[in-house]
């Protein structure tokens, strides 16, 4: 993993944490999310005038990478629902990259070597910790942890499939474009066909938001489909789930979030993986 690969997934990071506290902070679900994939097809709608139709090998594992995508999104769109944001999204990222590590050795035969799969365990281990930052979980919770864990593989199965995709076509923009212009409407027409007559209204104090919400969730996937030219999926799945950590500073300067002895040390266990993988 090359200092370009390692800052722009950190980037990524960043922004992948910023547009799920968008997600988070609109109340209303489904026209959150609604709204952010549309901003996200809007953002690289301009794409489609460069890269053209993607060849025909490539609408297989597209379709295959929607489908991935939109269980991913309901999953999250569940586990909102029914937890806590601190408990579930750092659950469901962290249950993801070690899953990506077994399905990239075991289909794309890649071998991490010890000191990276060690930084991808330690990684995993610090997000994992914030699960119970806020002590152990009850029975109650039980829903929105399996939820969120059922989130963790669906982020796998689409980083894997993902990978292999921008391998195959070597276009992340066209990749890009055509996901996000399939991905984009679809829990929009939802909206549309369960809100009806009630949706422009709901739709007005949170558009801006939303629509930006999805241009930078667009910009966050965008650079991770770029990492994974060239890096291992496994690492940059990791890499980029320090997005909770980012998560967390946003949580404490914007939301006024108590950030505590239990999440700080995860965070340092975090960037002790983090260095493993990019030293």
């Amino acid at each position: 993993m090359t200092t370009p690969i390692v800052v722009a997934v950190l980037v990524a990071a960043l922004l992948h944490a910023a547009w799920n506290a968008i997600a988070h902070a609109i109340t209303d679900r489904l026209l959150g999310f609604a709204l952010i994939g549309l901003g996200g097809m809007f953002a690289t709608l301009p794409l489609l005038f460069v890269v053209g139709m993607p060849p025909p090998e490539a609408w297989p594992v597209l379709l295959g990478s929607l489908a991935t995508h939109l269980v991913y999104l309901t999953l999250l769109m569940v586990s909102y629902r029914t937890g806590d944001f601190g408990q579930v999204y750092p659950l469901a990222r962290g249950t993801a990259p070690w899953v990506v590590a077994l399905i990239g050795a075991v289909l794309l035969g890649e071998a991490l070597p010890l000191r990276e799969l060690v930084g991808v365990l330690v990684i995993s281990a610090g997000l994992m910790i914030l699960v119970f930052a806020g002590g152990l979980p009850r029975r109650h919770h039980a829903p929105a942890l399996l939820a969120a864990f059922a989130t963790g593989l669906a982020i796998a199965s689409y980083t894997v499939v993902d990978a292999y995709g921008v391998r195959l076509t070597e276009n992340p923009l066209g990749y890009i474009a055509w996901i996000m212009m399939l991905q984009g409407p679809v829990f929009f027409l939802v909206a549309l066909a369960t809100r009806r007559g009630r949706l422009a209204d709901q739709l007005k104090p949170i558009w801006k938001v939303g629509l930006i919400g999805g241009a930078v969730s667009a910009g966050a996937y965008g650079l991770v489909l770029w990492a994974q030219l060239s890096g291992a999926v496994a690492g940059i799945a990791a890499l980029r789930e320090t997005s909770i950590v980012f998560a967390a500073l946003i949580g404490l300067v914007f939301f006024k979030e108590r950030v505590g002895p239990v999440r700080i040390a995860a965070s340092a266990v975090v960037v002790t993986g983090v260095l493993l993988l990019t030293l």
